[in-house]
C-alpha cells in the first residue's frame, strides 16, 4: 500500500517523563538490543523530522544530543502537562506526540497518521481504546485548550479534544500497516518489559505468530 506523504512541517515530541514506581528504574534508559528505550524512539522519529523533542525531568546530559530537552510548565500535572510541554517547543506547524516506552512503533503507520493531519487538529489511533500518546496534534490550535483543561485540573489528554477537528485512525486502517496493533505496546511493568524483550528477539513473521499465541491464550 502507498503510503502518502504531508508536506506541512513536522516535530516530533517523546514524552519520557521520569521513574516508573512498577519497574523502578526510568523506562527511557531501559536497554532493548543494546540500545535505551528513547534511543529506539528518536531513530524512528528520526526518520520523520529533524525537529526532535524530549519532554522529561530527567538530567538532560542522559539524553540524545540530537533532540533538545524540555520540561513541564505545568509541574506536577500529570501526562497532559507532558503533552502540553512538547507542543509549546514544538517548531513544525504539526507535532507527531509519542511515549518512550513505545519500542515497536511501526514507521509506515506513522506517515499515514501525519498524512491524515492537514485537515485535522488531532489526529489519534483507535484500537482496543484511543490511543492519544501515539498521535498528531496541531500546536497553533490545541495549545490553548490544554492549558484551559490543566486551568480545570484535568489529566485525561483527550479532556482537551472536544471542539476540535479530531480524525481517528480505525482499527482496520491500522491493521494495513500494523495487523497486531504492536506499535500501541507499551512497557509498564515487569510483565510488559520482559513480553517486550522476547518481541525483539523475534523477526517479524514469528513476532506475529507470538502475538496471536498470547491473544489465544489470554
Amino acid at each position: 500500500m502507498d503510503v502518502v506523504r504531508s508536506d506541512l512541517a513536522l516535530s516530533g515530541v517523546v514524552l519520557a517523563g521520569g521513574r516508573s514506581t512498577r519497574l523502578g528504574r526510568d523506562k527511557a534508559l531501559l536497554e532493548l538490543e543494546g540500545r535505551p528505550l528513547i534511543t529506539r524512539t528518536l531513530d524512528v522519529l528520526a526518520q520523520l523530522t529533524d525537529d526532535l523533542i524530549i519532554v522529561t525531568s530527567l538530567a538532560s546530559h542522559l539524553f540524545s544530543q540530537s533532540a533538545r530537552v524540555v520540561a513541564d510548565r505545568y509541574v506536577g500535572a500529570g501526562v497532559l502537562a507532558g503533552v502540553h510541554a512538547g507542543l509549546l517547543a514544538a517548531r513544525g506547524e504539526l507535532a507527531l506526540v509519542v511515549a518512550c516506552d513505545m519500542p515497536f512503533l511501526n514507521l509506515d503507520l506513522l506517515r499515514y497518521i501525519i498524512s491524515l493531519a492537514r485537515d485535522a487538529d488531532v489526529v489519534v489511533p483507535r484500537w482496543t481504546d484511543v490511543e492519544p500518546l501515539h498521535a498528531v496534534y496541531r500546536p497553533a490550535t490545541c495549545l490553548g485548550p490544554i492549558e484551559k483543561a490543566l486551568a480545570r485540573n484535568e489529566r485525561r489528554i483527550v479532556s482537551f479534544y472536544d471542539g476540535l477537528r479530531v480524525c481517528y485512525v480505525e482499527r482496520d486502517e491500522i491493521a494495513q500497516f500494523d495487523p497486531q496493533g504492536l506499535s500501541f505496546f507499551n512497557v509498564n511493568g515487569p510483565e510488559d518489559w520482559e513480553r517486550a524483550r522476547v518481541l525483539a528477539r523475534l523477526g517479524n513473521g514469528a513476532r506475529t505468530c507470538y502475538t496471536f499465541a498470547l491473544e489465544g491464550s489470554a
